[in-house]
C-alpha cells in the first residue's frame, strides 16, 4: 500500500450495520446477496493505481476482526444480543474471496474505471459496503491531492460551518453526525466528532460511525437502511410491493419499539404508507427521509400520522438527504413545533470541503443489486437514485407498486 491503512476496526462502519446484522442473523442466515459499486459522478474516472490501491486497502480490511472492547461495547447496548454476539461477530473476519474488483467478466457502471462486486451471504457481505466506499473515497482524493494534503482546509472549513451554528445564524435542533461512506478521510472525521464534542456543538446527539462512538463516549446512531426492504424483494413468495409490510413486521418482531426509526423511501413513500398502518406507525419511533422533496415528505408524514389518530409531535421526523445547515435549518423552522424532527448530516461535514468542479464530494453508492439470485431495485422518490441491472425488473416492480396505488385504499 501506498497509503496507510484506511480501515483499523471493524467498528470502523455505520451503527445500523449492526442492527440490520442482527436481524439477519436470526430471520435470514442463509440469504444470499450480491452488491455492486456505482459512481453516478460520470466524469469521475479511477485510474489504475488508484485501483491497485483500492484492492491493497481490501486486503488489508479482510485481515480484521472485532477487539475484546468492541465486543464488549457491542454488548453494552441492550436490544444487541449476546447470541450474535458470541456467534458470530466474535468469529466474523472479512472474506476477501467474496469482493471481486474489475474482473473481466464485470462492467462498471459510468464506465468510471473502478468496477466492485460483492457476493456471498448478505449476513457477511452487508458488512462490506461501508467499509469499500470509505476506502474508494479516501483513496480517490489521496491520490489526487496528496495524503493529508487538504487537512487544514478541512479543518477551517468546519469551524467556519459551525461558527453558524453558534452565532444563531443556522438552528439546526437535534442532529447526528452521517458521514462515513463519504469521508474525505478517516483522520478528519475522527477530527470532526473530536471537535464537535469539545465544542458542545448544539443539539448533537451522537455518531453513526460505532467506532467513533465508543472512542468519543457519544451515542451510536442508526436504525436500518434500504438493503432489508432490498432483500424482500429476493424472496419468490412475497410481493416486492409489500416488501416494506413484510420487514417492519420483522423488524417489530427481532426488536419491538427500541431502535424504532424506519427507513420508507425505498420503493417510493406513497407505497409505504399503504403498510404503515396504526400498528406500525404507533410501534416505531419515527421515519426517515432519504430521498425527494423533504418538505413535500414531512407533510406528507404528519397528515399521515393525524389521519391515523397519532400526535406527530410524539413522532421523529429524521431528514438526512444531501443536508447542509441551511437546509436543516429551514427544515427545523418548519416543522419543529408540529413533530420531533432530527437531522442525519453527513457528506457535507466529513466530505471534502472545497465544492469546486474540480474538487467535490464523490457521489458514490454500494448496493445490493441481486438477493438468493433474483433482481432487487431501489426505486425511492428520486428518479436519478433508482439502481438496478435488470430493466425488466424494475418495469414489474413499479407495475406491482402501481396496482397497489390504484386498487388499494
Amino acid at each position: 500500500m501506498k497509503l496507510k491503512p484506511i480501515i483499523n476496526h471493524p467498528t470502523d462502519t455505520d451503527f445500523y450495520k449492526f442492527t440490520i446484522g442482527q436481524y439477519i442473523y436470526h430471520k435470514h442466515p442463509c440469504d444470499t446477496a450480491k452488491w455492486e459499486f456505482k459512481c453516478r459522478d460520470t466524469a469521475v474516472r479511477f485510474t489504475p493505481e488508484m485501483v491497485q490501491e483500492i484492492k491493497e486497502q481490501i486486503d488489508h480490511y479482510c485481515t480484521l476482526g472485532f477487539t475484546k472492547d468492541e465486543l464488549e461495547y457491542l454488548s453494552s447496548i441492550p436490544f444487541i444480543k449476546r447470541d450474535y454476539i458470541e456467534n458470530f461477530l466474535r468469529h466474523w473476519r472479512p472474506d476477501r474471496s467474496e469482493i471481486h474488483i474489475n474482473k473481466p467478466d464485470m462492467k462498471a457502471y459510468n464506465d468510471c474505471g473502478l468496477a466492485i462486486e460483492c457476493r456471498g451471504t448478505w449476513l457477511n457481505t452487508s458488512f462490506y459496503e461501508i467499509a469499500i466506499l470509505a476506502i474508494v473515497n479516501e483513496v480517490y482524493f489521496a491520490f489526487r491531492f496528496g495524503e493529508g494534503a487538504r487537512d487544514k482546509e478541512f479543518q477551517q472549513e468546519t469551524m467556519d460551518k459551525f461558527a453558524k451554528v453558534f452565532d444563531g445564524t443556522y438552528q439546526i435542533g437535534v442532529w447526528s453526525e452521517f458521514g462515513t461512506r463519504r469521508r474525505y478521510s478517516y483522520d478528519m472525521q475522527d477530527w470532526l466528532v473530536k471537535y464537535i464534542v469539545q465544542q458542545n456543538v448544539p443539539g448533537f446527539v451522537g455518531t453513526s460511525n460505532v467506532w467513533l462512538a465508543k472512542k468519543y463516549g457519544v451515542k451510536a446512531t442508526g436504525t436500518l437502511a434500504h438493503e432489508c426492504i432490498m432483500a424482500a424483494q429476493g424472496r419468490p413468495h412475497l410481493s416486492p410491493a409489500y416488501s416494506n409490510r413484510f420487514v417492519m413486521d420483522e423488524w417489530l418482531d427481532e426488536y419491538g419499539v427500541l431502535p424504532g426509526v424506519f427507513l420508507g423511501d425505498t420503493i417510493g413513500t406513497d407505497v409505504f404508507l399503504k403498510d404503515f398502518d396504526f400498528r406500525h406507525a404507533y410501534s416505531f419511533n419515527g421515519v426517515r427521509h432519504d430521498s425527494g422533496n423533504p418538505f413535500e415528505w414531512g407533510e406528507k408524514l404528519i397528515k399521515h400520522y393525524e389521519k391515523l389518530g397519532i400526535d406527530p409531535k410524539t413522532k421523529t421526523l429524521l431528514f438526512s438527504d444531501s443536508l447542509d445547515f441551511e437546509r436543516a435549518s429551514q427544515l427545523n423552522e418548519v416543522f419543529r413545533d408540529r413533530a420531533h424532527v432530527a437531522f442525519g448530516i453527513g457528506t457535507y461535514l466529513s466530505g471534502v470541503q472545497s465544492h469546486t468542479e474540480e474538487c467535490r464530494p464523490l457521489n458514490i453508492v454500494c448496493k445490493m443489486t441481486e438477493c438468493n439470485g433474483l433482481p432487487t431495485a431501489k426505486i425511492s422518490d428520486e428518479p436519478s437514485k433508482v439502481m438496478c441491472r435488470d430493466g425488466e425488473y424494475v418495469d414489474y416492480l413499479k407495475r406491482c407498486i402501481d396496482w397497489r396505488l390504484r386498487h388499494e385504499d
